[in-house]
């Protein structure tokens, strides 16, 4: 049931990003889609187990531990996502002072030779 929930928030993501016309509609868009795949890939390393490897006292050969690489991975991409979505919404306010919408089919005419 959450692996459905994941990639539904993917594809509406990854439609939103395609279908809306305004400009920081797409950013956000993108944002949910990242939001997805992050979301997938803690899912995926939380599979094997869901406990951290940390050992503290007794230790038991039966229990199944979380694998902290995929989740330090992720940590990196979400601080890259956030950098690289706020690095877009710049390029958004600098279009903005240049063009009285952030419709991308109206600042392709604007901008069209």
């Amino acid at each position: 049931m959450l692996e459905a929930f994941i990639l539904i928030t993917i594809l509406c993501g990854f439609f939103g990003t395609i279908f809306k016309k305004n400009l920081v509609m797409k950013i956000m868009s993108m944002d949910v889609m990242s939001t997805g795949v992050v979301a997938y890939y803690v899912w995926v390393a939380s599979r094997t187990g869901f406990f951290t490897p940390i050992l503290v006292g007794e230790v038991n050969d039966n229990t199944k531990y979380a694998d902290p690489v995929p989740q330090a991975v992720i940590l990196t991409a979400i601080v890259i996502g956030f950098s690289i979505q706020a690095l877009m919404l710049v390029g958004v306010m600098k279009l903005g002072k240049n063009n009285p919408t952030l419709e991308s089919s109206e600042i392709e005419k604007n901008n069209t030779p």
